[in-house]
This record gives structure tokens, C-alpha cells and sequence, in this order.
């Protein structure tokens, strides 16, 4: 992107007109000021008038300070703060923004995620908050051209790799979250896709009826991300003999678990009542971490002889590996998002060779339905 400068202002009125597929012309018919000014201003001419400023902005449907700033500050945007980590003392919190639907969303960015862009922290201030704005680190085109997915599949950075490098300049932003807390998370409209993996007892069918409940009266797309291997991550070798969920009642043994509402918890739930054991009688049932590789962190390190995740995750860690079940991974799309430009470059990089040949080298996984719409309706 070009940063233009006139006088001590620049803007990035050029690539914001060119993205939204409109010449000078309609531009400045839009915005009720004349081509010429438009050309002006695109080469760096001279700083726009408030009132020029704010009509091109209204035209555009982005925020003044996201196309003209003052050289020696950075581009602003207001958005919604979500939950998560707040700042250390009055140390600004680095986020990642995106657009979902007509809202701008700012999370806190993981600990090593590059961010893009940084609220400021005023002393005593409560998180989250309702709105703030967010200086951004990163062009402000970068909000439109992002695709939020919530899940736990370690896979999703390979996913968000092969993204990149089939439609350069759109790119994923992927949040960890068990199945529940991303389905309901996108039900509210924070996410343009959210992973899961969890079975209905009753139905016998894996994410559907949650999905059904979830966006009940709503259009809504489900898709094959991937079959995996469910199980139990036991230490290397398995020196404890493991052999399935019915010995984790041995007094011998603890456990770490994954949190209410995700997949690999419930997995595991119904494992145990198919072998007879009550919750209760497992040491460590209510000893939870929020992801697969942590429960494989947590045995790799002594702490734990088993936690519920997927084969993948023991392993990276090179644990071993009691399987218990074999899952279908769906991507659950909003139909408001179907068509969005982000979204369709997912899904056309989820049916990809590269991608399925990658997927399915990984340890347990099965790619061979991978890109397989199984809903597309109003449920």
C-alpha cells in the first residue's frame, strides 16, 4: 500500500476507491465534490477541507480517520472490543481487527500474533469495552480482507497458510475456542466461521443438531473440515498401560480435561459413560486447559498421564496416543457471510489439493471429505 502525503496529512483514498470497484468519477459524483479534487487528493496534492473529509468517508463507508491521518500519527478505527486479556498496568492492549458483517471487531492478539493495532489503556479502565479505538499497525484494508475463524484445530494455521499463498492480500485470522463457545460466538455475530466437533447422543450425529439450535430460522452453511482420530494423549510409550476410559478410574492415574463445551470434552464424557465411569471418579476430571496442545504440554510435562485431544497434538509432542473415537471437524458459516470475498477464498482454499495433501499428512487426520458442504439451508 501508498502512503500519500499532502501537507502533513496522508491518505489512502486511491486504494480504498480502487477496492471499492469505482472510478474518479463515481467517486466524486458519491461524494458530491469533483473529479479533479479526487485526483488531487490521490496524488498528494493538497490535505482535504472536514467537510471534504467526512463526505468521501460517508461515500466509501469507511471511517475518516482509516483514509486521511496526520503524518507523525498513525490511522485510527473505532471498534468493539471483545473479551479477553486486558493490559498489563497501563500498557496499551494489542489487538486484531477485522470486519464482520457492517461491525468492526477488535480481540486481544495472542501473546506472539502479530496485531494489528494497539487500544490505549486508561488507568482503571474495566475490559472489555463497548467501543474504543484501535491505532492501527497495519493498512486499514486489511479489515475487509480478513476471514475470523473460531476452533481448536491446530490445523487452521496451516489452513491460514495455504490462504495466503493462494489469494495474496486476504489472509485468517484464527481464535482458539471449544465447539459451544465458537458456535455461540458466532451466533452473535463476532466470527464469520466457527469450527466443532461434537456429537448429539440423542440424534446420533455429529454438529448438526447444535447448529440447528443455534441458528434456528437463520441461513446457514456447515462444512468438512476434516475427519480426526479423538483419544486419549498419554505419555510416551504409554508406561502406564492405558488402554481406554475405563482406566482412568484407577486411583493410580490423573488426568487433565479440556473445558466445558468443547469437543474433545465431551468426547471424552461419552466415553465414559459407554465404559460405566462417573466423572467423579476420574483424579483431575475438573483440572481443565483451553486447547489440544495444552493437554499435550500438560502430560509432555509430567503433570498429567492423560487428557482428552486428537492424535495430532500427542504427536507434535512425540506422546503417545489411545484413540477413542473418529470425528467429523465442520466449519459453520452464517449465511450473511456465504458470499463475502474472504469467506468464498476459505472455502476455495479448504477444497484445494495443496491443502488436502497437506491435511491429510498429518498424524490422524482424514482430508478425503475435506470441502464437503454438508448444510447449506435455512434451518
Amino acid at each position: 500500500m501508498q502512503e500519500r502525503e499532502g501537507g502533513a496529512v496522508h491518505n489512502r483514498l486511491r486504494e480504498a476507491r480502487r477496492a471499492a470497484g469505482w472510478s474518479q468519477g463515481d467517486l466524486a459524483a458519491r461524494a458530491g465534490v469533483t473529479r479533479q479534487t479526487i485526483g488531487a487528493l490521490e496524488a498528494g496534492l493538497y490535505a482535504p477541507t472536514m467537510a471534504v473529509a467526512l463526505r468521501l468517508a460517508r461515500a466509501l463507508g469507511r471511517e475518516v480517520g482509516a483514509l486521511f491521518w496526520l503524518a507523525d500519527e498513525r490511522p485510527a478505527v473505532p471498534a468493539e472490543l471483545l473479551p479477553g486479556m486486558g493490559p498489563a498496568g497501563d500498557a496499551p492492549l494489542r489487538v486484531q481487527v477485522a470486519r464482520v458483517g457492517g461491525r468492526t471487531l477488535a480481540r486481544p492478539a495472542g501473546a506472539y500474533a502479530p496485531a494489528d493495532g494497539l487500544v490505549a489503556a486508561p488507568p482503571g479502565a474495566e475490559h472489555p469495552y463497548d467501543r474504543v479505538l484501535v491505532e492501527l499497525l497495519t493498512a486499514p484494508e486489511v479489515l475487509d480482507a480478513s476471514v475470523v475463524v473460531l476452533g481448536c484445530d491446530p490445523a487452521l494455521a496451516t489452513l491460514a497458510a495455504h490462504l495466503g499463498r493462494r489469494h495474496p492480500g486476504l489472509r485468517l485470522i484464527a481464535d482458539n475456542a471449544g465447539s459451544l463457545a465458537a458456535l455461540a460466538a458466532l451466533a452473535r455475530g463476532e466470527a464469520h466461521v466457527a469450527g466443532m466437533h461434537l456429537r448429539d447422543q440423542a440424534a446420533g450425529e455429529y454438529n448438526l443438531p447444535f447448529v440447528r439450535r443455534a441458528f434456528a430460522g437463520r441461513h446457514v452453511a456447515v462444512v468438512t473440515a476434516a475427519h480426526w482420530e479423538q483419544g486419549l494423549i498419554v505419555a510416551a510409550g504409554n508406561p502406564r498401560g492405558i488402554a481406554g476410559a475405563a482406566d482412568l478410574a484407577r486411583p493410580d492415574l490423573a488426568i487433565v480435561n479440556r473445558e466445558a463445551g468443547a469437543g474433545s470434552r465431551a468426547a471424552l464424557d461419552q466415553a465414559l459413560g459407554a465404559a460405566g465411569v462417573a466423572p467423579a471418579a476420574v483424579r483431575g476430571y475438573d483440572r481443565t486447559v483451553g486447547s489440544h496442545a495444552a493437554v499435550a504440554e500438560v502430560v509432555a510435562a509430567g503433570l498429567a498421564d492423560a487428557g482428552p485431544g486428537i492424535r495430532a497434538a500427542a504427536a507434535g509432542r512425540g506422546l503417545g496416543f489411545v484413540p477413542l473415537v473418529y470425528e467429523r471437524y465442520d466449519l459453520v458459516i452464517p449465511g450473511e457471510h456465504r458470499d463475502a470475498a474472504p469467506v468464498q477464498a476459505l472455502l476455495d482454499t479448504l477444497a484445494s489439493p495443496g491443502f488436502r495433501a497437506d491435511l491429510a499428512a498429518l498424524p490422524g487426520y482424514d482430508a478425503s471429505r475435506t470441502g464437503s458442504v454438508v448444510l447449506d439451508e435455512r434451518v
